[in-house]
């Protein structure tokens, strides 16, 4: 599966179209407000390429999101293998997302999520899929909420450097195959 349609939006892999916007959110001062670092032009193509690739080997990924109604490219929303030992063991995945912030409380996250799980869950026969987040950052924990994820744990993640210590602290969320169900329609 290479591409997942939602009501409003298509998530597709990554197209050279897209570079520009993939480039700003991963700039933005307020996208990036929870990260410790931001990519300049060339780190954010060589991540660029690094995603279409995995998304072109496995059909899923970090994927973009793409409004159907006007081709546009928000952001992204993804599905992708996580391992933060022993917190996220290998073999886990985690839902994540970033979109640009005129795109914030549109709803796209949790209904780009929402496809992305039912794949999860009903294709891939997922038992479970995690996100996580610096413990401040509301929206997205919010996002994993209204998900019917629930909150695991907190750790501090391991690839943040001890530069950042506001930045380490994470909140973990956990959805279960079944908890999935129990949601769905």
């Amino acid at each position: 599966m290479s591409q997942f349609t939602t009501e409003r939006l298509i998530l597709r892999n990554w197209q050279d179209r897209d570079r520009e916007l993939f480039h700003r959110i991963n700039s933005d001062d307020t996208v990036m407000a929870f990260f410790p670092f931001r990519r300049n032009r060339a780190e954010s193509d060589g991540m660029m390429d690094r995603i279409r690739a995995e998304i072109d080997a496995d059909g899923f990924g970090w994927m973009a999101a793409e409004l159907t109604a006007t081709g546009e490219c928000i952001g992204f929303v993804g599905l992708h293998a996580a391992e933060i030992v022993p917190v996220v063991p290998a073999g886990s995945f985690e839902i994540g997302w970033r979109l640009a912030p005129e795109f914030w409380g549109k709803g796209y996250v949790g209904e780009g999520a929402a496809a992305l799980l039912d794949f999860a869950f009903d294709s891939l026969e997922l038992e479970e899929v995690v996100s996580f987040a610096v413990c401040n950052n509301d929206r997205s924990t919010a996002v994993m909420k209204r998900l019917g994820m629930r909150r695991d744990q907190d750790f501090d993640h391991p690839r943040v450097p001890d530069t950042h210590p506001q930045f380490k602290r994470h909140q973990l969320y956990r959805l279960s195959h079944d908890g999935w169900r129990q949601r769905r329609p």
